[in-house]
């Protein structure tokens, strides 16, 4: 088998390794959107057991918490460790036009889905216009 060396690829290998050792959490990539009357999120947990995952709502701070364990291998030489084991941690501010007490979580194939409902006072409402020329009721 052959094999080259390509200098370039061997710094950038080594720069974005001595990145991503900081210790502490791992940011996690995320999506969200509005859609009617909900906001969705979606983050990137893959190699997570949903048993790590950890949601927490306190007060107007969303919390997702989750941890992802290397892969043990006695007596292995690695060559290549890119995929970080670790904690990973994404807070959210949230605002008081939110159903925090009906938030619902699912993790399929390494992606986590939060469905966040919009609260009832939140939600846009039609106001009937009177006139004084309308017959009253």
């Amino acid at each position: 088998m052959a094999m080259s060396f390509d200098p370039l690829s061997e710094l950038d290998r080594l720069a974005s390794g001595l990145l991503q050792s900081r210790p502490g959490p791992r940011v996690m990539p995320v999506d969200l959107y509005r859609e009617a009357d909900r906001y969705v999120l979606t983050a990137d947990l893959p190699g997570v057991e949903p048993e790590s995952v950890d949601i927490d709502v306190d007060g107007q701070l969303l919390t997702i918490r989750a941890q992802r364990t290397a892969p043990h291998t006695e007596g292995a030489k690695w060559l290549v460790q890119e995929r970080p084991a670790g904690t990973y941690l994404r807070q959210f501010s949230i605002g008081e036009g939110v159903d925090s007490a009906n938030i619902s979580a699912s993790y399929d194939n390494g992606v986590l889905s939060l469905v966040i409902p919009v609260s009832e006072k939140a939600k846009p409402r039609k106001i009937h216009v009177l006139s004084q020329h309308s017959p009253q009721e």
